[in-house]
C-alpha cells in the first residue's frame, strides 16, 4: 500500500504503518495538550498506541486462522481507521471464511475478558473521559475492545460481519451473487455510517463509510473477475503487440515512445529478450518532471511478477493485486506478452454473461 513503510515482521507477516497514522497521533496529542496539558497528551497518545496494539492482534487473528487453510498474509498495515491484513486470497469454503472472519472480533473479546479479570469495567461512556480520568485507562481499553468486536460484526461487507454474511449466502447461491448481495448490504451500511458521521460530526465514521463503500465494490468486482477467469490461461488475456525498451535507453526515448503508442507501460528487455523490469507511466512522468531526460530507464524501472504462458489466469490476477502488470514468459524466460488490469477488465466485459 502506498504511503506505508515496514516497521518489522511478526508471525511471518510484514507489519507496516501508513504515514497518516502519525498524523492521527499528532492530532490527538495536540488536541489533548490544548485542554489538559502534557499529562493528558501523554495518556491520550498512550491509549491510542495501546488501542492499535489491539488492532494488530485483531488482524493477526485473521492472519493466523487463514494460515490454517494454507493462506498467507504478506503484510498488515496500520491505518487511522484501523488495520488491514492483506491475505493472498479469501477462503472459498463458507465455513472457513466464517472462521477467518470471526477470528478478529474473537481476539478483541479475549482482550476484553482479560482486562475484566484485571478489574477493568466496561462503560462505553468512559471514553468521553479519556485524558481526564487517569484511573480509567484499562476500563476504557476494555470498552473499546468490546465496541470493536461488536462494530466489526455489523453486516457491512467487507468488514468481518459482512464476510460472515457473504459466506452464509454462499451456502445458498454461487459466490459471485453472494458477494454482490453482501456488497449491496455493505453499501447500505456505508450510507448509514456516513449519515451518522455527518449528524454527529464524527469524521472517523465518514472515513469508514468511504472505505466500506469502495472496498466492497472493488472486492465484488474482483470476485466476478475470478469467476469469469476460471478455465482461462494467461495466454488468453495477455497483450502480444507491444514495444519494448532497453535498460540503457534514456528517459526521453521512453517519453517519445509513450506519445506515439497507446501503451501505458513498457517491458524493459535485456539483449537476450529477457525481462529486466517494467517502466510505468507514473515513473516516466516523475522522471520527466524532475528534468531527468537523459537518465537511463534501468534506474527507474520496476520489477513485476512473471507467469508462464499456460499458467491459470487466476494466478495472474493474484499477482496483479500488488503490481502494475504481469509478464508472460516462455520456457527460456523470454517475454511473450504482458497482462494489465485494464486489459483483464476488457476481457471480463467481453466474457461476462449478459
Amino acid at each position: 500500500m502506498g504511503w506505508s513503510f515496514p516497521i518489522g515482521r511478526l508471525f511471518g507477516s510484514e507489519l507496516r504503518v501508513h504515514a497518516t497514522f502519525f498524523l492521527l497521533l499528532a492530532w490527538i496529542g495536540v488536541s489533548a495538550w490544548s485542554y489538559g496539558g502534557p499529562a493528558a497528551a501523554l495518556q491520550n497518545v498512550g491509549f491510542v498506541l495501546a488501542l492499535f496494539a489491539c488492532v494488530v492482534a485483531h488482524e493477526f487473528g485473521h492472519a493466523l486462522t487463514a494460515r490454517r487453510y494454507g493462506i498467507k498474509t504478506p503484510d498488515i498495515t496500520l491505518l487511522p481507521i484501523g488495520g488491514l491484513a492483506r491475505l493472498e486470497r479469501m477462503p472459498e469454503t463458507p465455513r472457513h471464511e466464517i472462521l477467518v472472519a470471526l477470528a478478529g472480533p474473537a481476539v478483541n473479546i479475549v482482550i476484553w475478558a482479560v482486562l475484566m479479570l484485571f478489574g477493568a469495567g466496561t462503560r462505553l461512556d468512559a471514553l468521553a473521559a479519556l485524558g481526564s480520568a487517569p484511573g480509567a485507562f484499562l476500563g476504557q481499553l476494555a470498552a473499546v475492545n468490546l465496541f470493536l468486536a461488536l462494530f466489526n460484526l455489523l453486516p457491512a461487507f467487507p468488514m468481518d460481519g459482512g464476510r460472515v454474511l457473504r459466506a452464509a449466502l454462499a451456502t445458498r447461491m454461487d459466490r459471485v451473487h453472494a458477494t454482490r448481495a453482501a456488497a449491496t448490504a455493505g453499501q447500505f451500511m456505508a450510507f448509514l455510517f456516513a449519515f451518522w458521521g455527518l449528524a454527529s460530526g464524527n469524521f472517523m465514521l465518514l472515513l469508514i463509510a468511504i472505505f466500506v463503500f469502495f472496498a466492497g465494490q472493488a472486492e465484488s468486482q474482483d470476485v466476478s473477475s475470478r469467476a469469469v477467469a476460471k478455465g482461462l490461461m494467461a495466454r488468453d488475456a495477455m497483450i502480444t503487440s507491444f514495444e519494448s525498451l532497453s535498460p540503457s535507453d534514456p528517459i526521453h526515448v521512453a517519453a517519445q515512445t509513450l506519445i506515439r503508442t497507446t501503451q501505458h507501460e513498457f517491458p524493459v528487455l535485456d539483449e537476450d529478450g529477457r525481462l529486466a523490469g517494467f517502466l510505468t507511466r507514473t515513473a516516466l512522468f516523475h522522471a520527466v518532471a524532475e528534468g531527468q531526460n537523459t537518465l537511463e530507464i534501468g534506474a527507474v524501472m520496476e520489477e513485476v511478477p512473471q507467469v508462464a504462458l499456460n499458467a491459470p489466469l487466476d494466478s495472474a490476477l493474484t499477482a496483479l493485486s500488488g503490481a502494475p502488470s504481469v509478464a508472460v514468459i516462455d520456457a527460456d524466460a523470454r517475454v511473450l506478452g504482458y497482462i494489465t488490469r485494464e486489459n483483464v477488465g476488457e476481457l471480463m466485459v467481453l466474457r461476462s454473461p449478459r
